[in-house]
């Protein structure tokens, strides 16, 4: 840390030093209330995505019964062609039994019997079989129903993604990476794009960002945000009462960010601010390349997805 960080960051203890034992009760409290919201969303979001697995399964689910239903509906289609041939073969025989001397009656008798008896399986049969092709119909409906809805969540995810690619073409490669996983868009901004080792306070380069990314947002009022800080596992330095340690460093770094998009653009009802301090690492932390890579914030961006919760509701 170089002289003139030291002289402010002496400054910033010097300063906070005074204030009342009140206002730090008041500030830890609305601290302690904003991680049990933190938490209750971080809950609330895996919840989430634990409806939307359970969805795809059943997906698979119906696709199984589906095909299983196909299977009975052509066995039952060919028992039903099987059982008219056998009709038709017997009418036919009947009608020329009809023609015949009086010494053929007790055998015409048993063959009307057993047509008789075939006409009913025959009624029987395409009962079931109808109701077969019902039931196959309304599979099939549910099937292409949800194939749909989900092929448009992942079109949405996608064009997403592009939007935001193309909002943050201009800034380097190692600053920022934008992928897809899990049917969410994810951005991961790295430490050297927004803040100075330690701060809160985001660099212009990285308001920068944020305001193209928050324009994006404006545009796109259905999407869900989440912003994430993240940091490594060494511990922050100085003696600051107001931000302890890592954890208290990612999600003041994340409420900074949340502030720059709310003010561009994106919809403070949709934006959720958390943060997971040295927990949720991409690399290990035993190298300097590591803990560089786990310095970061990523902004999770997930289209509405109300159409499918309530097809799961539904079923």
């Amino acid at each position: 840390m170089n002289y003139k960080l030291f002289i402010l960051g002496f400054a910033f203890v010097s300063a906070t030093a005074c204030v009342t034992q009140k206002k730090y009760d008041t500030l830890l409290a609305e601290k302690v209330q904003a991680d049990a919201k933190n938490l209750e969303l971080e809950e609330d979001l895996e919840s989430k995505r634990s409806e939307i697995a359970t969805l795809e399964t059943r997906l698979e689910e119906a696709k199984e019964s589906l095909a299983k239903s196909r299977e009975a509906f052509e066995k039952s289609q060919n028992s039903l062609d099987s059982l008219q041939a056998q009709y038709n073969t017997l009418n036919s025989y009947y009608k020329d039994l009809m023609g015949s001397s009086g010494k053929l009656n007790k055998d015409l008798a048993e063959k009307q019997k057993l047509l008789l008896q075939m006409e009913t399986d025959l009624e029987i049969a395409k009962q079931r079989n109808d109701a077969l092709a019902t039931d196959l119909a309304e599979r099939e409906a549910k099937v292409e129903e949800l194939e749909r809805i989900l092929a448009e969540k992942d079109a949405a995810v996608a064009a997403l993604k592009q939007k935001v690619s193309e909002a943050l073409l201009n800034f380097k490669e190692n600053d920022l990476t934008i992928e897809v996983k899990n049917g969410k868009v994810y951005v991961s901004l790295a430490e050297q794009l927004l803040f100075n080792s330690g701060s809160i306070v985001v660099d212009p380069k990285g308001v920068s960002a944020l305001k193209k990314l928050g324009q994006v947002l404006k545009e796109n009022q259905d999407v869900n945000i989440v912003v994430e800080g993240h940091t490594d596992d060494v511990p922050i330095g100085g003696n600051n009462k107001y931000m302890r340690d890592n954890w208290d460093l990612s999600v003041l770094r994340a409420t900074s960010i949340v502030r720059i998009l709310t003010e561009n653009g994106a919809s403070p009802q949709r934006v959720t601010a958390a943060g997971k301090g040295e927990y949720a690492p991409k690399a290990a932390n035993t190298t300097a390349e590591g803990r560089q890579k786990n310095r970061r914030t990523e902004i999770i961006l997930t289209p509405k997805l109300d159409e499918l919760f309530q097809i799961l509701e539904a079923n």
